[in-house]
């Protein structure tokens, strides 16, 4: 996608909530091992999925991001036990009112990725930004009444 008044190509900006004990970790050893995958997200580490509030997504999109991912543990291997199911439902229950509110649901993506999956960590990224370049820029939530 094309921004008319530079010339350069629009690219997603994604926010990513990555749980400490896996995907943050998942992160880390994609990096040391230097897998490719886009370089537009940023991190914020998360002590565990099941920590990031509903709201803190929201804000994330109002504030100018056009993607959001939630990274955590398997179920099962949750550090603090149940935390990634918590997390489960809240995205399960954020999703229905995206798509209330007129936000593409797939704008917010959710993922298990473990320490141990550094490739793993890069496909996701590659996905959840091919996802959100091809919905476009984020309109709906942005602070200025622009949709």
């Amino acid at each position: 996608m094309e921004l008319a008044e530079s010339g350069q190509t629009w690219e997603p900006k994604i926010v990513a909530f990555l749980c400490h004990w896996c995907s943050y970790a998942g992160a880390d050893l994609a990096g040391i091992s230097r897998f490719q995958y886009p370089p537009h997200i940023r991190v914020v580490r998360v002590p565990c999925s099941g920590a990031v509030n509903p709201l803190y997504i929201l804000k994330a999109l109002q504030q100018g991001a056009d993607g959001v991912l939630v990274s955590g543990c398997h179920p099962g291997d949750c550090h603090y036990l149940a935390g990634n199911y918590v997390a489960r439902r809240r995205f399960a229950l954020l999703r229905n009112l995206l798509d209330q509110v007129g936000v593409e649901p797939e704008r917010v993506q959710f993922s298990w990725v473990s320490a141990a999956e550094g490739q793993k960590f890069a496909q996701v990224i590659a996905e959840v930004t091919a996802a959100v370049r091809a919905l476009g820029p984020s309109r709906k939530l942005k602070k200025g009444g622009r949709g």
